[in-house]
């Protein structure tokens, strides 16, 4: 049976799951990882994964071995930020309109990816071209989405926190303007959305227990029967679960265990 641990290849890059064999592990150690473009560093950030590897639509990469010093110091050696500034160089003579975000060098430096934003599609062979012969190494160019920049670059939220995608995100959840709408909260874009541009992340986190609230409160507009008597449904507050009610011009809020109750005997 395999051991699955969640590794980085990067600080605020995806998780990746991989079988970790009878190695011993805890997070923080940095390991030897067999993948698609040869030996790579990567860091431990799960330490043992509840997942099966039946669960997975990806195949497992495999652990060679803790990292040794020899491993890290190869890794200090690349010059990834030395890369970045070519890339940045050859773009604008190219007339390339893309923005280079990060390069990453696999262990023995026979394979180079560097990262890239570009509001469309961007004939970047020319560029790889001229890299490869800069840097004599394998280079491949992969675009990424907006919620991927943002994880990639950083930044604060506007709760005032680092972005959850940099931190604890393994990964990103569809998010939709229904949620929003199912928590009461103004459809103004530039108040629901991140700095991504997309929707925020965080308005799929309490999405279901929002849904499940609204299953039992009425509608808008419904009757409803109170202690009061019979009463107009004017607004909903799943948060609090109360209803706010109008019964002959005056406007109440009653707790939803409160509806549907036969009205008092005065």
């Amino acid at each position: 049976m395999a051991k699955i641990i969640g590794v980085r290849f990067q600080p605020r890059g995806n998780l990746f799951y991989c079988d970790a064999g009878d190695i011993p592990l805890q997070v923080g150690n940095y390991v030897v990882v067999e993948t698609s473009h040869g030996l790579d560093l990567a860091k431990v950030t799960i330490s043992k994964a509840q997942v099966q590897a039946t669960d997975l639509t990806e195949p497992l990469m495999r652990v060679i071995r803790r990292a040794q010093s020899e491993d890290l110091e190869k890794a200090r050696q690349n010059k990834e930020k030395e890369v970045l500034a070519k890339c940045k160089e050859l773009v604008s003579p190219l007339g390339l309109r893309m923005k280079p975000l990060s390069a990453h060098y696999n262990l023995d430096g026979s394979h180079l990816t560097i990262f890239f934003s570009a509001r469309e599609r961007v004939d970047f062979r020319n560029l790889v071209r001229k890299l490869s012969r800069s840097f004599k190494t394998h280079v491949e160019l992969r675009q990424i989405g907006p919620r991927d920049e943002a994880k990639l670059v950083g930044g604060i939220g506007k709760c005032g926190y680092p972005l959850c995608c940099q931190g604890f995100l393994t990964g990103f959840t569809p998010v939709s303007i229904r949620m929003a709408k199912q928590q009461n909260l103004a459809l103004n874009p530039a108040k629901i959305s991140g700095i991504c541009g997309r929707l925020l992340c965080c308005l799929s986190y309490e999405s279901k227990q929002y849904a499940t609230i609204r299953e039992k409160m009425p509608p808008v507009g419904q009757q409803v029967s109170t202690p009061f008597g019979k009463a107009k449904v004017v607004s909903v507050n799943p948060l609090k679960e109360t209803v706010t009610i109008k019964l002959d011009n005056v406007v109440k809020e009653l707790p939803l265990n409160q509806l549907n109750e036969k009205p008092r005997q005065d």
